[in-house]
């Protein structure tokens, strides 16, 4: 059943955008993909919407005079999509479900997630960028560091990879710190003139960008 919060969250969500707005008078949403990757909100055939945590929230008096803060709790539901198409930067979505403008007003601010396994196949030499994520990076077979976000410049795409050392061949990789113990990072090219090899399975990425650039 559609909006039913019965139906068990799968363990494989991935958060690709949120509500901005209601959509026209018959309860269409309007969405804000997170990235350009926006074709895998167009063919999930189901959306988990999840509530956003409100400004301020507090418990019931657990005793005189006092008030404890009770943990907020997301609320996630799915809904079937019934139709969707771009309209500019942004993703109209009609959901089983959501019947009118009031409601879909109502859901402002909702993050939307897809499963994985809802995913298009990637095509050719594309990747998704949830996939790289936690990929450990290599040049000239020395470890770089482990991929902790990628981003749009806008020309193409950047890994900002967390700098790692192995201390033995034995050894779990260790964070590599400034003289400030703040971590230390580094910017690589996602283009193919300086990434070889991107093994999604293994969880590497080969690269010949020079670190002191």
């Amino acid at each position: 059943m559609a909006g039913d919060g019965a139906i068990k969250a799968p363990d494989d969500l991935i958060e690709l955008g949120r509500i901005t707005s209601a959509y026209g008078i018959r309860g269409w949403v309007k969405v804000q993909p997170h990235s350009a990757q926006a074709e895998v909100l167009r063919a999930a055939p189901i959306w988990w919407l999840c509530s956003p945590a409100p400004p301020a929230h507090f418990g019931a008096k657990v005793a005189a005079g006092s008030t404890a803060s009770v943990a907020w709790q997301p609320v996630m539901k799915a809904y079937p999509v019934k139709q969707v198409r771009p309209q500019g930067s942004t993703i109209v979505a009609d959901l089983d479900g959501v019947a009118d403008r009031d409601l879909a007003e109502s859901m402002r601010g909702y993050t939307v997630h897809v499963s994985r396994k809802d995913f298009p196949a990637a095509q050719g030499d594309e990747y998704y960028w949830v996939d790289l994520v936690g990929c450990l990076v290599y040049g000239q077979s020395e470890l770089i560091g482990s991929v902790a976000e990628v981003i749009d410049n806008g020309a193409h795409a950047l890994l900002r990879v967390n700098r790692l050392q192995q201390l033995s061949p034995d050894a779990e990789p260790v964070p590599m710190l400034d003289s400030k113990d703040r971590p230390l990072e580094e910017l690589v090219p996602f283009v193919a003139a300086h990434v070889q090899n991107v093994d999604i399975v293994a969880r590497r990425i080969d690269t010949d960008w020079p670190l002191d650039f």
